[in-house]
């Protein structure tokens, strides 16, 4: 068994995919990849890896919050990029968004991502009891 969870505040699924799945026992959020859509206009915020990592991110705070957990209780973070020669910049926004405890994380370069996104990033969350 498995909850699903969805947010107004983050961009609905493209594709056949929930924005995040609490597990059965209800401690752990997996949340899909978000790219830089802007849930209130639909639009991609892709001008600068810097502007689109922000997006990124405030989508997955959306769906943590969804699920009752935070930024804080992310365990393991997945970063696809698709110029890895962007990595200092992303990492500068990244940085704020995590706490002096930053989860473990994985960034890839990738030939693409969906709909011309320069960046994505999935999370694994402890859910609050």
């Amino acid at each position: 068994m498995k909850n699903i969870v969805s947010t107004p505040d983050a961009p609905g699924a493209i594709g056949p995919y929930s924005q995040g799945v609490i597990t059965s026992a209800g401690s752990l959020i997996y949340t899909a990849g978000q790219i830089p859509i802007d849930p209130a206009t639909g639009e991609m915020k892709n001008d600068t890896i810097e502007e689109a990592t922000e997006q990124v991110l405030r989508n997955v705070k959306a769906i943590l919050a969804a699920a009752g957990a935070s930024m804080d209780d992310v365990i393991k973070v997945t970063v696809f990029m698709t110029d890895l020669s962007e990595f200092a910049a992303m990492n500068e926004v990244y940085a704020r968004f995590f706490g002096s405890n930053p989860p473990a994380r994985s960034a890839v370069q990738v030939a693409a991502l969906p709909k011309g996104a320069r960046i994505e990033i999935e999370a694994i969350a402890a859910v609050r009891k």
